[in-house]
């Protein structure tokens, strides 16, 4: 908005002003003692320009963010533990139980048993909040030694640790929840609530979907990908406190929709084939999360986009999606997820092998 408020535009209105039978060139005392003042002017319009900027929810960010976003009840969601699945057994594979605050290290993780699931199965909560909590899988120690335990395992992420909201994800909810305004119970507020549990990426609402006075919520994770039984539960849980009187809401998890391809590519000198796959594949996953819940199909002709324009691609032919050469339908449920990538190379500085 300020763009013009330069040092050079402000000093020449105010050089302007003086008189012209006093001296105003560059090194005169006149211009000397305007120009620190033009550029402190400059400055100040420069940051005006950010505090504009960061008055509207469009292009907000960080704390100013949070304040924009929270004259409408939309807050930032903190991190959070994952939660996962532990499996003991004694020292002759019978399933074990452990008692309730155990304490297991894995790598730089510590996990703690908070409740039983079966014998021998435990939900683990990471003592690190965030995402990391996802990401091992393997044997546990404990940190204090349990009698008679013999193999303890950490498997399953039942609920995945989320780190701090972003600034894209909370300006999305923020601008959801400013143009689809709730009212007493409609879509947009079973959608509102679904969203606001953590670790839920995006949700639909079917109303009416089993009769008068029914809702049915499909989710998914932050991941674009199924939801957990243990994240629809507690989705489910959240909905039932805050739903209006009278309404029967089910919670679903999105069914996954594998979206596999195969093509044969004409690579560019200097790239292998394998690079250009990984590079093909990480862009069609990144597409498969932006439709989840937006696009009823899988575009054919978007993924051939994408395929043209990962670098080292030249061209290429043969290309199907799920076996074929027409879109992929999407239905109600279902959510894409990556399947396979297959890739030929042919023709310039093809190498599978580099």
């Amino acid at each position: 908005m300020f763009e013009d408020q330069t040092f050079e535009a402000i000093l020449q209105r105010m050089l302007d002003r003086v008189p012209d039978d006093v001296d105003k060139q560059e090194g005169s005392v006149i211009y000397d003692a305007l120009a620190p003042a033009a550029m402190e002017l400059a400055q100040m319009y420069a940051e005006l320009d950010v505090v504009l900027r960061l008055a509207f929810g469009e292009t907000s960010t960080g704390e100013y963010l949070d304040r924009r976003a929270a004259d409408f009840g939309v807050y930032r969601k903190q991190a959070t533990p994952a939660i996962r699945k532990g499996v003991f057994t004694d020292e002759e594979g019978v399933p074990f139980d452990v008692p309730i605050g155990s304490r297991f290290r894995l790598n730089d993780m510590v996990y703690v048993a908070i409740g039983k699931i079966a014998n021998g199965q435990f939900r683990m909560q990471a003592e690190t909040l965030g995402s990391a909590g996802n990401q091992e899988f393997g044997s546990l120690l404990p940190i204090e030694p349990i009698d008679g335990l013999g193999t303890a395992i950490l498997a399953d992420v039942l609920v995945p640790g989320e780190d701090e909201e972003s600034d894209d994800s909370l300006r999305k909810r923020f601008l959801q929840k400013v143009r689809e305004p709730g009212t007493s119970g409609n879509a947009a507020d079973y959608k509102r609530w679904a969203t606001e549990v953590a670790g839920v990426g995006s949700a639909r609402v079917t109303p009416l979907w089993n009769g008068p006075g029914t809702v049915k919520i499909t989710i998914v994770n932050t991941d674009m990908q199924p939801a957990t039984t243990e994240l629809v539960a507690q989705v489910q849980e959240y909905i039932e406190q805050v739903r209006p009187i009278g309404a029967a809401v089910t919670v679903t998890s999105a069914t996954g929709k594998p979206i596999s391809v195969s093509a044969n590519v004409i690579l560019a000198s200097g790239y292998t084939l394998q690079n250009v796959q990984d590079a093909f594949a990480a862009s069609l996953d990144e597409y498969l999360k932006e439709i989840a819940f937006s696009m009823t199909y899988v575009s054919y002709a978007k993924i051939g986009t994408l395929l043209l324009s990962t670098p080292g691609v030249i061209d290429y032919s043969e290309l199907t999606v799920n076996g074929s050469t027409a879109n992929v339908a999407l239905q109600d449920d279902e959510v894409p997820i990556l399947g396979t990538v297959a890739l030929g190379g042919v023709g310039i500085g093809v190498s599978s092998t580099d």
